[in-house]
């Protein structure tokens, strides 16, 4: 036989392509603290969506690709009037959850955001109740909503822990992707055949570049990403549910495959082995780790490497308000996490490089005591040059601690600590924060305050009855599970 053409025996799947799908179709829920931190995650990324529906660089993406079409049993879309098809009602949402940054967050090898799948799975479980009923059969119930974000949850959060798609210049929505199919697939039924198919595909797809999250091309688009992501998650799991094959050798073909295309570089330590021993590393299984462990954004809409600086900065504010134009440097001292994607300098062009800007957010939090979506605004910034002078003046550094806990499993710390000098000499304490309010290490002190937040949220979207409604039963574990889908996402319709 030559040695000169490919042998063409179809291989099994990929050994993590299996596993992802016998942790969706087999794992069963037990776990009371992931189901009420999906509840809490649930009412968070919600909140998120109606907060973004004030912007209308956000609300002028939303809606059918043809204006006026109508489909029966379609989507809705919280916080609008629009019902549409599930694919096109999970870009809107995933978009909306996403685009102020203030939603949750996992920090590992990889960052990521798990409430991204909340755009797909919510529209197919809306999509599905509502066909349910029509067919006179019962509907899907919150509870399995809570359950797939679990899943997702779980799916993109292991994936990222000892895998770093960003090393290699792509972007953290291709976990987004991955998840969003494998739960969406599940939900809309799929057996092991269709979901190993469809997992299969969301690898063997286009993946997104990390350059519109980066300095000098940091854009709007990384606001609708994941958005974009979780919907080509449903799309691709409706497209296995029709029977499509899949592509079993998707991560592990020479040449062709994930790894040797997009992977073969990922880290220093990597660089130096054969193809065959680059490969996605899962350190533990899959179970509900990830959901009891997840980190909210309760106080900033800010990236979360920064949330902790922020929280000093705020401390600080109190102390140097008076003397804004006395300060001769400010010192961040923070984790090489922050300093590789969020440190930089220089002109910021827009409101997604601001909020993606370490110093940007630490001045703004320093010079006025607070950090709101608004204060990314061209208007905003425009007003206020003592934000740049502020930056103009700021040194950041690494410390070697911060880096080493940051990725420590029983810490994952996301530590940052800032300390103003002035001119005549004197100097603030160095205030340090190494878990922000929302890290499961200050979950009593942050789950009132993520309520008030979702109570805000609701209250620029609803009128008061509806708002306390909506609250009610998102505090109501029992009543929330019980509850179908179809009559929850009812109550976010305008």
């Amino acid at each position: 036989m030559s040695s000169n053409v490919d042998l063409n025996q179809r291989p099994p799947y990929d050994p993590v392509i299996q596993a992802i799908a016998d942790y969706v179709l087999d794992y069963r829920t037990s776990s009371t603290e992931a189901l009420d931190t999906a509840r809490n995650c649930l009412m968070d990324s919600l909140g998120c969506a109606m907060l973004a529906l004030r912007f209308p660089e956000c609300t002028k993406l939303l809606g059918p690709l043809v204006e006026g079409t109508l489909v029966p049993q379609g989507s809705r879309v919280p916080g609008t009037s629009y019902r549409m098809d599930p694919v096109k009602a999970a870009w809107d949402l995933g978009a909306m959850i996403r685009w102020l940054d203030f939603n949750d967050t996992w920090l590992a090898a990889e960052w990521a955001h798990p409430s991204d799948n909340l755009g797909g799975i919510l529209a197919v479980a809306d999509h599905l109740s509502q066909r349910r009923l029509a067919r006179g059969e019962a509907p899907l119930t919150m509870r399995l909503v809570l359950e797939a974000m679990i899943k997702a949850h779980e799916i993109q959060g292991v994936m990222a822990l000892e895998n770093s798609f960003n090393r290699v210049g792509l972007d953290h929505v291709v976990l987004v992707k991955l998840a969003s199919t494998a739960v969406c697939a599940w939900l809309l039924g799929a057996n092991r055949d269709q979901l190993l198919s469809a997992i299969s595909h969301a690898l063997v797809d286009g993946q997104a570049l990390r350059t519109y999250r980066h300095a000098p091309n940091a854009g709007s688009r990384k606001s609708w990403a994941a958005g974009d992501a979780t919907s080509r998650g449903v799309r691709l799991a409706e497209i296995a549910l029709r029977g499509e094959m899949g592509v079993p050798g998707v991560l592990s073909a020479p040449q062709w495959g994930f790894y040797d295309v997009l992977f073969s570089h990922t880290n220093k330590d990597l660089a130096t082995k054969a193809p065959e021993q680059v490969h996605f590393r899962l350190p533990q299984a899959f179970g509900s780790y990830v959901m009891e462990n997840i980190l909210f954004k309760v106080s900033f809409p800010a990236e979360f490497h920064g949330q902790t600086a922020c929280e000093a900065a705020v401390r600080l504010h109190p102390l140097v308000r008076n003397r804004i134009t006395e300060i001769d440097r400010i010192v961040i001292t923070t984790q090489e996490s922050a300093i590789r994607i969020i440190a930089k300098e220089g002109v910021l062009a827009n409101a997604a490089d601001r909020d993606h800007c370490l110093q940007y957010m630490t001045a703004v939090a320093l010079a006025f005591g607070d950090l709101q979506a608004e204060h990314y605004e061209d208007s905003f910034h425009q007003s206020h040059p003592i934000i740049d002078r502020l930056r103009e003046r700021m040194e950041v550094v690494e410390d070697p601690r911060y880096s080493r806990e940051y990725l420590e499993p029983d810490k994952r710390s996301i530590a940052n600590a800032v300390q103003v000098f002035y001119k005549d000499g004197r100097s603030t304490e160095k205030v340090e924060v190494e878990y922000p309010i929302g890290h499961r290490r200050r979950r009593a002190e942050g789950m009132p305050l993520l309520e008030e937040k979702f109570r805000s949220s609701l209250a620029t979207r609803f009128a008061p009855q509806r708002c306390a409604q909506i609250l009610a039963l998102c505090k109501d574990q029992a009543a929330l599970e019980a509850t179908p889908v179809d009559r929850f996402v009812e109550l976010f319709v305008v």
